[in-house]
């Protein structure tokens, strides 16, 4: 989940002329028109801006509604990424030097990072840190300067041959803390106080041992966990190996008895339409041939990559999804560990065909103001892990998990 969204970019993006003289109300010939079948409640709309830290916004808004399902009255909660990403940041860079750099450091992160803070550190609500100083002044994350001094600065001492001075630590956690602000061992909230570990406990009153991973792939036993290899797995995390099928169900049935989870999937496919078309903010798999999925971070965010075309889908015509399609995508580098967002919701098509709907992290970007459509094809095809209450699953597919 190492994808770096430069909003901006948004907005240097003129809408063609003749789109311009439509009428305002008027939809484009064959577009998808959706209804939403049920959601359940999220809290709003945040932008990561220019940071590689979607496992943070993502895990925040499934945690988030886990916060409003036990307390509906917090319905306005606003967990502090900083927080989370400060912890997240030392920790990786010892976990790097520690195995001589061969456990990468990078912006990246998991799902599994947010239940490790909350278990380990706690958590903090949003406004008690110092949102970051941007080059912009405002409170929008910025990496451009803050991160690559920091990156070469840990994989120099990685790459050492000489004895470690463990001072480099302290190095490290000024970087950290001149941009986030320090993390405070004790803070005021609504007239009380607490640590963060109380907060968890007596304020949110969250369970980390609530959280498991979820994922499908043949290369490992089925109804077992595994350490799924990819690298900003740095925490080496196990995950839940399901069939296919089974994992389809737990997102479809959990969703539909009132729960989010966290979504991690591939979003550099032709069928993600970000920029253009008439669906855009809809993720399909089209019944063609893929031309993307490989090139630069900005390319896959964009869509524009050296001999490439979107294909729109229309809704419909989309590829059957098998664990065979799933294991070679996977194995070829096909299916990357991309993007962190959160699946809260079904929604039909004008055709009733049933999506998924998603809250993404990009501000309120595109048509629906940052939420998306995500077909069951491409949850099926291009879903990595899925991090969930336990309590959501199905009882007879938890008990062959044994949890």
């Amino acid at each position: 989940m190492r994808k770096i969204f430069i909003l901006a970019l948004a907005a240097l993006i003129a809408a063609p002329v003749a789109a311009a003289k439509k009428k305002k109300n008027e939809a484009p010939k064959d577009s998808l028109i959706f209804t939403t079948v049920l959601e359940n409640p999220v809290t709003s709309i945040k932008n990561q801006n220019s940071s590689g830290t979607c496992w943070a916004y993502s895990s925040f808004a499934f945690l988030e509604s886990e916060i409003i399902k036990k307390n509906p009255e917090l319905k306005d909660i606003d967990l502090c990424e900083s927080f989370l990403v400060s912890k997240t940041y030392t920790d990786r860079a010892d976990r790097h030097v520690r195995t001589h750099g061969d456990a990468s450091f990078s912006q990246g992160g998991s799902f599994y990072d947010a239940i490790f803070c909350m278990k380990n550190y706690g958590l903090m609500p949003e406004g008690i840190m110092p949102y970051p100083q941007t080059l912009y002044g405002d409170s929008l994350y910025n990496f451009g300067t803050f991160f690559p001094p920091m990156e070469a600065y840990v994989k120099a001492v990685a790459q050492s041959e000489k004895k470690i001075n463990p001072a480099w630590k302290k190095s490290v956690q000024a970087m950290v803390d001149n941009y986030f602000g320090q993390c405070p061992t004790e803070f005021e909230y609504k007239g009380k106080k607490y640590t963060p570990k109380s907060f968890v406990t007596d304020y949110l009153k969250l369970d980390p041992n609530d959280y498991v991973s979820l994922t499908s792939y043949t290369h490992h036993p089925y109804y077992e966990s595994f350490i799924l290899e990819i690298q900003d797995n740095w925490r080496w995390a196990s995950s839940y190996n399901l069939p296919l099928d089974e994992f389809m169900r737990v997102m479809e049935e959990s969703v539909k008895n009132g729960w989010t989870f966290a979504w991690g999937a591939d979003v550099s496919e032709d069928g993600f339409s970000r920029r253009t078309g008439k669906n855009r903010c809809v993720a399909t798999v089209p019944n063609t041939k893929s031309t993307a999925g490989v090139g630069s971070d900005q390319s896959r965010w964009t869509g524009e990559k050296a001999g490439a075309k979107i294909t729109e889908a229309d809704g419909a015509g989309e590829k059957t999804i098998t664990a065979e399609m799933r294991q070679l995508a996977y194995d070829n580098w096909e299916t990357t560990d991309d993007h962190g967002m959160q699946i809260y919701g079904i929604a039909k098509d004008q055709n009733g065909k049933e999506y998924f709907m998603m809250k993404n992290s990009w501000g309120e970007y595109g048509p629906y103001k940052g939420f998306w459509y995500v077909s069951k094809p491409y949850a099926a095809y291009k879903t990595m892990n899925i991090v969930i209450n336990k309590n959501a699953i199905p009882a007879d597919i938890r008990t062959k998990l044994g949890i």
